[in-house]
Parts: C-alpha cells; structure tokens; sequence
C-alpha cells in the first residue's frame, strides 16, 4: 500500500465571527507540525497573514504560544517560530478499569507530567468516584497548579460495564449502579471540571494518533490489550468513535474456538486469560504488574499466553483488513514494552501465514505510547476539545 500523507487540519475563515475557529485551526497547525513561524501558518492554512498574526498574538498573551529562536532567512527580517507552550494547559485523564483506576495529568503538548493509581478487585461507583475527586485535586496541588490551570477531566471507560460482573467477581448489586450512571455530568458535578467521556481502548488510540503512531499514519486501527481486549480506528487522520462511542470494539469479534466452533475475541486474547491460569497456579496478578521484573515471574504462564493469542489476534487483524483499508495495525497493551514487542511480532508472523489474496496486507507494528496510553488519551480529550480541530 502506498504511504499515505497524514492530511493538515481545515475549517479556517477570515470572517471576524470565526476567531475561535481560527485560533483552534492555527493551534492545530503548531500541534501537527511543531514550531511554525506565522507566515507559514498562513501559506498552509489560507488564512489571511494579518488574520494569523492577530491571532498568534492573543494566544500569545493567553500563554498557549511561546517565541522560538528566531530563524534567519536569505532576504528580510528573522522569522520567529510560534510553538505551543507546554505549561499553557494542563488535562487529566481518569482510566476507569476492571481491575484498577488511573488518573494522569499531561501537559498542551501531550507530555505525562504526574499520575496517581489504585488497584481494586472490582470498580466499585463509590470508590471510583472518591479516588476521582480526591486525586484530582492532589494532582493539581502536588504540582503547583490551580483548577483552571487544567482544560477538564477526560474519562476513558470500558462499554457496559456492568455486564462485566462476573468475570471481575463483582457483587450483582456494586455493578448495577454502573447502569443509571451518567459517569460524566455525574463526575463533572464531583470534581468541578468540565468532562469528556470515551470508550477506553479508544482514548488510548486517541494517545498514539496524537503523540504516536499518527504523526506518519492517516490511517490505521488499533488493539488494546487489557483486562479484556478493545480497539480503535483511525481513517484519514480521525479518530472514529461511533455513535455509541464504542467503534472498532474488537472484543466481540467472532474467532475459531479450534473445536469448530466460534468464540468471541476477549474469551482467548484478553489478559484475564492470563490472569485466571496464575490465579489457578496461586501466583497474584493484580496487586503489582507494572515492573518488567514482575511480568518475569509469570513465565512460563506468560509465554504460553502469548502463544495462544498470537493466533485469534491475526485473524482479528485479517477481519479488520477486510473491512476497512489501513496502512498498519498497532498493537499496545497494559504490559510492559518488551512483553508487548513479543506479543506484536507473534502476530505479525501468524497474520503473514494467513491467505488474505485480493486485499492490500496491513503491516502489524508495535505502539509507541506504553501502557498508560489509556489515561493520557483520557487526559488529551479535554485539551482537544476546548483548543484544537478535531
């Protein structure tokens, strides 16, 4: 497949009504290209040159821009690239789990700056919602920062949640709160910041379009690896949330389950799998599976498991090539890097047995945001709704 250019953000104008639209168009323009002086801005966006200084200035002022070294051309004064300024923003990003909650803080260009966990057999509303207003808040605090230094709360939540009872043990009772909640506007009433909610394996796609894999791609899909597998779906430099914010879910797709039969995608891909045969040998998964050290003391449960999802994921990936037509399908989880470079290239030289004639061959490629991809999205999601071009 041809490489494909990642297309530049539009919707500018020159009419006075449109400031705000312009200013998020010349803010998209520096977030897709780094430092632009504002005559470039100009040339690519087709705003007026008078309309684009006018504007560098106010956000200037606003603290969103910062001068970069001026830059000395052949004829004429110095040109002096206008960047975003990291401190100009900040978002937070609350990863509603199954097995645990993360809140991170990132700064306007994406950059990870603080984040706070708990880890719990199951999410419980009462002890989400208190992990959510009180680590908020001692972020902001632990950093210096006030509450409108942040743009709002991001939310990146698995679908249905409470249908998930009996596979995290959970009380019936403790996940049917899960289904009269309206997690944003309740959240947005707990804490005080304006809230965005998404689906979670699709905030975490949210991460490497913005800050990964999406620099150079305009068109890819995504699998998340976590409790239970999710994914994600980016098509000429959008991300696709769908209606119901849970396009490209991957979970339920239909694989064999090598007795004839079929079965869904997360019953023999997902890390539950993993979690259940070392809970079955008496290791603990949960209590701390963050330190590479820590996923060595899973062998030889941990290769087994990559071995066996190695194969439902290339049909997956085969299924989704079918569908729709993506330069690459990356792959990220909540696991460390080289756990994760394992588990793609297992995939990749699985999909490579696969007969797939009469469509283009997708490449399998490792992420680049780890596993905190979830949060960091649910942190950008603010930050991108308030200043920039979706």
């Amino acid at each position: 497949m041809g490489h494909m250019r990642v297309r530049d953000p539009i919707g500018g104008g020159n009419q006075s009504g449109l400031r705000d639209q312009n200013a998020r168009l010349v803010l998209s323009f520096i977030r897709r290209h780094g430092a632009l002086p504002s005559a470039e801005i100009a040339r690519r966006s087709g705003l007026s040159a008078q309309t684009v200084s006018n504007i560098v200035r106010a956000l200037e002022t606003d603290g969103l821009l910062r001068r970069e070294a001026a830059v000395k051309g052949r004829v004429g004064k110095p040109s002096v690239p206008m960047a975003l300024r990291p401190e100009g923003t900040f978002g937070l990003g609350l990863s509603l789990g199954r097995r645990s909650i993360e809140l991170t803080l990132v700064n306007f260009t994406g950059q990870k700056v603080d984040s706070a966990v708990s880890v719990y057999p199951y999410p419980s509303k009462e002890a989400v919602f208190e992990f959510a207003r009180d680590q908020s808040a001692a972020l902001l605090a632990r950093n210096g920062l006030e509450r409108a230094d942040a743009a709002g709360l991001g939310i990146a939540r698995p679908n249905r949640i409470w249908e998930w009872g009996e596979f995290v043990g959970a009380p019936e009772r403790v996940m049917r709160d899960w289904k009269d909640t309206d997690l944003g506007p309740e959240l947005a009433t707990l804490t005080g910041f304006s809230t965005v909610v998404e689906n979670d394996a699709t905030a975490a796609c949210v991460a490497e379009h913005l800050l990964g894999r999406g620099n150079d791609l305009a068109d890819f899909a995504y699998i998340f690896l976590g409790t239970f597998v999710g994914g994600g779906l980016v098509l000429g430099g959008k991300v696709i949330s769908g209606q119901s914010l849970n396009a490209a879910a991957l979970g339920p797709l239909q694989v064999p389950d090598g007795q004839g039969k079929t079965v869904q995608l997360l019953d023999v891909t997902s890390l539950h799998v993993l979690e259940s045969t070392l809970e079955a040998q008496g290791v603990p998964f949960n209590a701390q599976r963050g330190a590479d050290e820590v996923w060595a003391a899973f062998e030889p449960a941990l290769s087994d498991w990559i071995a066996q999802t190695a194969e439902p994921l290339a049909i997956a990936c085969a299924s989704i090539a079918s569908v729709v037509e993506v330069e690459s399908i990356i792959v990220a989880g909540a696991f460390p890097d080289a756990v994760r470079g394992r588990i793609t290239a297992q995939i990749g030289a699985a999909f490579s047995r696969l007969d797939i004639t009469g469509i283009e061959r997708p490449s399998i490629e490792d992420a680049v945001i780890g596993r905190q991809a979830r949060s960091i999205g649910a942190g950008l999601l603010p930050i991108h709704a308030k200043f920039f071009i979706n």
